[in-house]
């Protein structure tokens, strides 16, 4: 059990949400300035380059983070893994690793595909480097991830996966994001284990 607060928690993710767009609208705001005012065609085709861009990656982190974080419909619901994957390969364009989506495709309870996308994000902090990350399905309703590539670690905080901190005290809105997965592992009836061979890491949930 954890002495969690769903309010702090709640806050935490929004913050979360507005830390990982933010760069993007600045980017936007940025490029609109330069538009506004340089005459040179050169550099307005830089501008226009930039806003392009950002908003591209401000839509996919966004409509990541709905299913991600958010609602997804209501309590029960499932969601197609098709439309799961076509989010992450979205935002994963935008990122160093490359994701290879080894799933067929269903409908699953909402929970699972949170849980799905969520470990996808923990899988960017194993390589921050870059690499691969192959999703595939482990057993009956298991997940699996691995990801390959040079500087691959356990994540950080990987321990909050079995057991959660009592309390918030000590987490930001950048570490609060595997606290939210192991609450969405948990409401799965799934456990999240990680291991490590050389430049491999396998996140495995089950």
């Amino acid at each position: 059990m954890t002495n969690l607060s769903a309010l702090d928690l709640a806050a935490l993710l929004c913050s979360r949400v507005c830390h990982d767009v933010v760069g993007s609208v600045g980017a936007i705001s940025n490029g609109l300035e330069v538009l506004d005012e340089e005459k040179d065609a050169e550099m307005r085709e830089i501008a226009g380059n930039l806003v392009r861009k950002s908003a591209a990656q401000a839509s996919a982190k966004l409509t990541f983070s709905r299913i991600a974080f958010g609602a997804a419909g209501s309590a029960g619901a499932e969601i197609d893994l098709d439309d799961a994957r076509d989010k992450a390969e979205l935002l994963l364009s935008f990122e160093k690793a490359n994701l290879i989506w080894d799933m067929p495709r269903a409908m699953r309870p909402k929970n699972e595909v949170k849980l799905l996308l969520n470990l996808i994000l923990v899988g960017l902090s194993v390589i921050p480097r870059g690499g691969d990350m192959t999703v595939t399905a482990e057993g009956e309703r298991g997940l699996k991830l691995v990801c390959n590539g040079r500087g691959a670690r356990i994540p950080g905080h990987a321990e909050w996966f079995e057991n959660l901190p009592q309390t918030l005290d000590d987490v930001d809105a950048h570490s609060v994001q595997p606290i939210y997965a192991a609450l969405l592992a948990d409401a799965c009836n799934m456990q999240v284990t990680f291991s490590l061979d050389g430049e491999r890491v396998d996140i495995v949930a089950q």
